[in-house]
């Protein structure tokens, strides 16, 4: 099933494709070939810093989780042999704590709708039964419309965009990978099933490499742009949302 085709949703997909179609045009005399391309990073970049406020709420509420991990370890050390008791002392914590536990996701949640229509304008060859002309426009030659795979088979010269992309892509998950697992480090060890899920979960930005092969060049130019704005967004909200270490007494 075609959700595009779906007519609500085929008219937001539509409506956002003619507007980067129309910045591209008044980019066309600064940019040339690569209006196109440069719309999709300004209408991404714009985007992302209209959701800062979601961001923010969403890094709050992970400074209040690891605020209170060490409380959560002791809890799941005292109760690890009866779950239901566990959990009952788990919402007790967060209630009185005044912290949600689902406060990190809401603002995850809010960002999917506006996210992914951009999204599916990258990726979809047709928009409301017309085709969509974005994907026809190119970046240095090489077509907006076609995966990496695609170039290889009709232009090698322009798989390397694409390429280059996934390089840029591979290079901001390995640091994500790197701040993941030093914020693990300085948190309470997690015991049972959740003990080696962290080093997995560090793993997957790096699937979203494997994803960008297949995607159309325009997809992958949106996916660079936004894993590369939520690194930076994340390491700066966390330096300034995060408070200072306690200074050690003096003995």
């Amino acid at each position: 099933m075609d959700l595009t085709a779906f007519p609500p949703l085929a008219a937001v997909l539509d409506a956002a494709h003619t507007a980067l179609l129309g910045l591209a045009s008044l980019l066309e005399p600064l940019a040339g070939p690569a209006a196109a391309a440069l719309a999709i990073v300004l209408v991404t970049l714009a985007v992302r810093a209209l959701l800062i406020p979601l961001g923010v709420m969403q890094m709050r509420a992970e400074v209040a989780r690891r605020r209170l991990a060490p409380k959560l370890a002791e809890l799941q050390k005292r109760h690890r042999k009866n779950p239901e008791t566990l959990q009952r002392k788990t919402l007790e914590l967060y209630r009185a704590e005044g912290v949600s536990p689902f406060a990190g996701m809401l603002p995850a949640l809010a960002q999917l709708p506006i996210v992914s229509v951009l999204y599916g304008v990258a990726v979809s060859p047709t928009l409301n039964g017309r085709p969509n002309e974005l994907l026809g426009e190119t970046l240095f030659g090489a077509p907006l419309g076609l995966s990496m795979p695609g170039m290889l088979g009709a232009s090698p010269l322009d798989a390397l965009i694409p390429l280059a992309l996934m390089a840029g892509i591979a290079v901001v998950a390995w640091f994500t990978r790197r701040q993941t697992l030093r914020m693990a480090a300085a948190a309470p060890a997690a015991e049972g099933p959740l003990a080696g899920m962290t080093n997995t979960l560090a793993w997957m930005p790096f699937l979203t490499v494997v994803i960008a092969a297949f995607l159309p060049l325009a997809a992958v130019i949106y996916l660079a742009v936004t894993t590369t704005w939520t690194f930076v967004e994340r390491t700066v909200l966390r330096a300034r949302l995060t408070p200072p270490a306690p200074a050690l007494a003096a003995a």
